[in-house]
């Protein structure tokens, strides 16, 4: 709650987009989520979200949740930002998630446009109006991720919900389209915060004046993500643009198969977490992903950052 009152400063910067870790049984795993947290503040993340694409939310009930935002909330403090992922398909469900969000402390709320009903722009519209009006106080983060929602934010929707309501402060967009990204912040203007959910236009989004990086990469390397964005605010283009190209393996890792189960399996391995679970309809990445995972992680080792003191014993 720290940094509610003023998201333009303190919402910029090196976010990490945090997986759900979850015991081998299948439950929440709050002891490890809990030393993820430590783990990435101790390396220079700027701040954490947690509830978005990367933490299964839809495999998760509302409680389940809740429960790990309050977690989050818990272990932070007033460390860093705490941005979580409160949207879902269903309004009741999202404005309760928002609720709990606002009662644990949280200092901004990231909505999700509304997966699998497709509905038209002025339904969108609707959809974030109703939740900027019900949380007047919140600062709010549109989620924008088409491939996942099958419907995507116009950028006129977006600077319409930007003049209207005060507390609607920035988007996330997850798109490869990058032209999108340069119409949504000439249509809504200079004061939209303006993240990157595809990690290798993160970078690139800054010249156009974007506030930093919200990246599932810092569930493995947020020393190497914080020292890209701290590179980059320095004037340190080159050395932003090496790390960049750098982690470019570890951002196919990401990928190899379905995100977040590989990152999940690698950070098992090392000992951040106690457990690679993920919940149906993800599994655990078959052979042939385990062996793409294993040639890329070598070849990225570089850019990994140390779990050294904080590996966590099941």
């Amino acid at each position: 709650m720290k940094f509610r009152n003023d998201p333009q400063t303190h919402l910029k910067g090196a976010l990490a987009a945090l997986f759900t870790p979850f015991t081998d049984s299948g439950e929440v795993d709050h002891d490890s989520l809990r030393n993820m947290i430590r783990w990435q503040l101790a390396n220079g993340t700027d701040g954490i979200t947690i509830g978005g694409s990367t933490s299964e939310p839809g495999a998760q009930s509302v409680e389940e949740r809740a429960a790990a935002i309050r977690t989050a909330a818990d272990e932070i403090g007033d460390q860093a930002p705490l941005m979580p992922g409160t949207g879902t398909a269903k309004m009741s469900e999202t404005l309760e998630l928002t609720a709990a969000a606002v009662d644990a402390g949280a200092d901004a709320a990231m909505i999700i446009t509304p997966y699998y009903a497709k509905p038209t722009q002025e339904a969108l519209y609707q959809w974030f109006a109703t939740v900027a009006r019900e949380f007047p106080q919140m600062p709010l983060v549109i989620y924008n991720v088409p491939t996942r929602t099958a419907v995507d934010i116009s950028p006129e929707t977006v600077a319409r919900l930007f003049k209207d309501f005060d507390n609607i402060v920035g988007i996330k967009e997850t798109t490869k389209d990058f032209e999108h990204f340069s119409r949504v912040m000439h249509a809504a203007g200079p004061e939209l915060m303006v993240w990157s959910g595809i990690e290798l236009l993160c970078l690139p989004l800054m010249a156009l004046g974007g506030v930093g990086f919200i990246s599932a990469l810092g569930n493995m390397a947020p020393k190497a993500v914080a020292d890209m964005y701290d590179a980059w605010e320095a004037g340190d283009f080159a050395k932003a643009r090496e790390i960049h190209y750098g982690v470019h393996p570890l951002v196919d890792l990401l990928f190899a198969e379905t995100n977040p189960a590989p990152s999940k399996l690698v950070m098992a391995q090392r000992g951040l977490i106690a457990s690679e679970h993920v919940r149906l309809p993800l599994v655990a990445p078959t052979d042939a992903g385990q062996r793409k995972i294993k040639a890329l992680l070598d070849e990225g080792a570089e850019y990994m950052t140390s779990v050294d003191g904080f590996q966590i014993t099941k």
